[in-house]
């Protein structure tokens, strides 16, 4: 049975669910738009104007370049106009997922397309005006280069914490403390294990016969205290640590007084339910246009050098394979968004792990994006307790990217 006040409380929380850098995202695309654009009648004009059909060519090639970031910039800004429209039941925030999965269809018949007159050139060879070619090929480079670095300005941001520790790679959160036995760190480990906490000195440890603990205290007052055990270049708790990871830990080395540090949950900002797959898609055209223009240029330089011209059409074909590979990466994580696959298997453990830390269990489970780093979670409790929804939806407060929570209770 759902609680009645999850239905009321759908009127009060937000349904926009759009990536962070969103409006920045959208300015680079459409600056990119402008700076194919003019390049693109400048090349036809300027072909028109002195006879150079390669010229042309390489301004309708240009356009097609332009239709792609039009895409991108068209689908940045309707979800951005229509983010408050009601008729969107979880908002638009997969509307860039979509022109991704769009964008890459696109590139898989551009690499078909590339393939195709490479295998023709291969064929049927023809000649290669030189004068021509490379210098063209040369100024889409940099153009490419030109829009990757657009599109790429201010696209990665670093978050800080202020808990004055680092995080490093399979730590949850890590703190720094002095002992008398010298500087130490305290961490979560669970790199692929169970999570333990783990205490490594920076030099030689205190050694045998000094005794390690830590107690933890939850904010619901549930305290736990933790005995550690000698791994040799560090030492380890001996119990696995429940989920949440949001407590405040008091480790105490020896007679020493203790330290008081407070851990909160935090995901990993590399998780793939973050990335902006509409930018992603605007940057990958760019980056193929550029590998595309590069091999060109390579081919074209080793043709005219050395008289190899199978090395233009052979420059095609692995540009080509290379488009093709990057359309299917895209096409792959945009599809699976777009069918409402489990983006964050991990994320779903933890959501499970918390409600079964509390003596219930995850009858049904649902997650599934709705936007660059916003998640919407359905969550069926079976439960022989009295507990209401807001009990479980508080409990799961400390995971930042369960936008929109829905709590289903069946009593057992």
């Amino acid at each position: 049975m759902s609680d009645a006040n999850d239905e009321q409380s759908a009127w009060g929380h937000s349904h926009v669910f759009l990536g962070g850098a969103h409006e920045a995202s959208e300015r680079r695309t459409w600056a990119v738009i402008w700076l194919c654009g003019a390049m693109m009648v400048a090349e036809i004009v300027g072909g028109l104007m002195f006879g150079s059909i390669a010229l042309v060519a390489d301004g309708l090639h240009m356009s097609t370049h332009a239709g792609a970031m039009l895409l991108a910039a068209l689908a940045y800004t309707y979800s951005r106009k229509h983010a408050e429209d009601r008729r969107f039941t979880f908002g638009t925030g997969k509307l860039g997922d979509l022109a991704g999965f769009t964008s890459a269809i696109v590139l898989a018949m551009i690499s078909l397309l590339i393939a195709y007159e490479a295998i023709n050139r291969f064929m049927h060879p023809v000649a290669i005006h030189f004068g021509q070619a490379i210098p063209i090929a040369v100024v889409g480079l940099g153009v490419n280069a030109a829009s990757a670095w657009l599109l790429s300005s201010g696209g990665h941001h670093h978050h800080g914490h202020g808990h004055g520790h680092d995080h490093a790679e399979g730590h949850d959160e890590e703190f720094r403390v002095h002992t008398a036995s010298g500087p130490a760190v305290l961490s979560v480990f669970e790199d692929g294990v169970p999570p333990r906490f783990r205490l490594r000195w920076d030099a030689e440890g205190p050694g045998g016969g000094v005794s390690v603990s830590v107690e933890t205290e939850r904010p619901d007052g549930v305290t736990q205290t933790f005995q550690f055990a000698d791994r040799g270049s560090y030492i380890e708790s001996v119990d696995e640590i429940p989920e949440p990871h949001a407590f405040t830990a008091r480790l105490r080395v020896g007679e020493e007084p203790e330290h008081a540090l407070v851990f909160e949950e935090h995901e990993h900002g590399h998780a793939a339910h973050h990335r902006d797959n509409n930018m992603r898609a605007a940057v990958v055209h760019v980056v193929a246009d550029a590998a595309v223009s590069v091999l060109v240029i390579i081919g074209l330089v080793l043709a005219r050098l050395f008289g190899w011209l199978w090395m233009d059409p052979l420059a095609g074909i692995v540009g080509a394979a290379v488009i093709a590979s990057w359309s299917y990466g895209l096409m792959r994580d945009t599809g699976a968004i777009l069918l409402d696959m489990n983006p964050d298997e991990r994320l779903a453990d933890k959501i499970r792990l918390t409600v079964e830390a509390c003596g219930d269990a995850v009858a049904d489970l649902h997650l599934w994006r709705l936007g660059p780093g916003h998640l919407g979670a359905i969550v069926c409790v079976a439960t022989a307790s009295s507990r209401g929804t807001d009990f479980y939806r508080k409990r799961l407060d400390h995971l930042p990217s369960l936008s929109h929570l829905t709590i289903e209770m069946t009593r057992r």
